[in-house]
């Protein structure tokens, strides 16, 4: 073998098992044994047997896995990331018997988090955000998805944008983010909601798209939030704008909204717990993937489950994610959403995986890029001292990565 094989590479990974999560492989969890993986300028440059690979003469960086399994990195596809305040209050109310409906109507639930947010500035968001971030970068996620939606105006709405532009320059992660200006109508459109949808289309989307703040655009379309015509209408001049497509759809009723989307050829859909076949079968025409979010079902105390089986049998790609925001799924861990999409979904640890990690990556439009270990993808890995990969789905609480590979460099995740 020519001894200049990895002459531009960095670093190779030695003495690991691959989850690599790619199914050209046919393995389960897309297991390679016995393989090294090299990396150059942040990307996968070689996936080769041991045997294979001759590194007498590699001068760069050689990471012994000690017999360790190297998955891609985790990626959260859905999360509200940035806001201000909290909502502990509305817990106490929904165990005492009130409904998230009733407290949305009476000016709780997503309005009082949007007064919060008002009141503070595009820093003082940062420094509430970074725990939440960090709780999840210790969990070895490398990529997190970030929406706004808790502004409600021009002004508020870029701020929470910026903010979560800004954390990138903080952390090792890669960070995704999404205009959810249609997350409710704001107090000041309450009786004018298709006015508040021309404010979104006419002012605010142009400014997002000039600065360069967003991959995506989501719309609540709901019974409490918007209608599939103002949905419709978001989403067109969102594809005009060349800006991908997300929707939370079918979580308190049968909107339609998910095969609204998928007409539009959108990323994900999201939520999905009364979503029928015929959305199912929408999805699967479009290749729209099917976000479940198991903690907000959990944390609402919901019963009816999103339609697994009918994904899994229509073949429509799974992703999970933990909708981290303040009133339905406070809960900053990835990783225990591995678990509840398998105890509370009925998911397969393998599935729950690929939830977090290749079609997750498909969820944010980086199914190229992200996901698997494949050649040619970002180098973004993490090595566990694990026997199977089942156990980070199996066990939560002490589990962590022992190291966190972020476009090929070997990174921490706290702040600084």
């Amino acid at each position: 073998m020519h001894k200049n094989q990895f002459s531009h590479c960095e670093r190779i990974l030695v003495n690991v098992r691959m989850a690599t999560l790619d199914p050209a492989v046919g393995a389960p969890y897309g297991l390679l044994d016995s393989h090294i993986l090299a990396i150059c300028q942040g990307r996968i440059a070689k996936l080769l047997p041991r045997h294979e690979a001759d590194l007498s003469d590699f001068d760069g960086e050689i990471i012994d896995g000690q017999g360790g399994w190297l998955t891609p990195g985790l990626i959260d596809s859905h999360t509200h990331l940035v806001y201000g305040g909290h909502r502990a209050r509305e817990f106490e109310q929904r165990l005492l018997g009130k409904s998230y409906e009733e407290i949305s109507r009476a000016g709780g639930g997503i309005l009082s988090t949007v007064r919060a947010t008002r009141g503070l500035s595009q820093e003082q968001l940062v420094v509430q955000a970074r725990p939440r971030l960090e709780a999840l970068l210790g969990e070895g996620v490398t990529t997190v998805e970030i929406k706004s939606g808790y502004g409600l105006t021009v002004a508020d709405e870029l701020k929470i944008l910026r903010a979560a532009k800004a954390l990138v320059a903080e952390y090792p992660v890669r960070v995704s983010t999404t205009l959810l200006a249609a997350h409710c109508v704001p107090p000041e459109f309450r009786s004018e909601p298709d006015r508040y949808v021309e404010v979104i289309c006419q002012e605010l989307l142009p400014q997002v798209v000039e600065e360069h703040l967003a991959d995506a655009v989501d719309v609540f379309c709901e019974t409490i939030a918007f209608t599939l015509q103002q949905s419709e209408r978001i989403f067109a001049a969102a594809r005009q704008a060349g800006l991908g497509i997300k929707v939370h759809a079918e979580q308190l009723s049968l909107s339609g909204g998910a095969a609204l989307a998928a007409g539009f050829g959108a990323w994900s859909a999201d939520h999905l717990e009364h979503l029928d076949e015929a959305g199912i079968l929408a999805l699967q025409a479009s290749g729209t993937v099917a976000t479940l979010l198991p903690g907000a079902f959990y944390f609402l105390q919901e019963h009816r489950k999103p339609p697994v089986g009918l994904l899994r049998h229509h073949g429509v790609p799974m992703a999970l994610a933990t909708d981290l925001n303040p009133g339905t799924s406070p809960l900053a861990s990835l990783r225990l959403m591995l678990n509840m999409g398998c105890t509370l979904f009925g998911l397969t640890p393998e599935e729950a995986l690929a939830g977090v990690t290749r079609n997750a990556a498909k969820a944010l439009g980086q199914g190229d890029v992200l996901g698997t270990l494949h050649v040619g993808k970002q180098a973004d890995l993490l090595l566990w001292d694990i026997e199977h990969p089942a156990q980070l789905a199996g066990e939560f609480g002490s589990l962590r990565p022992r190291q966190r590979i972020v476009r090929g460099e070997v990174v921490h995740a706290s702040h600084g």
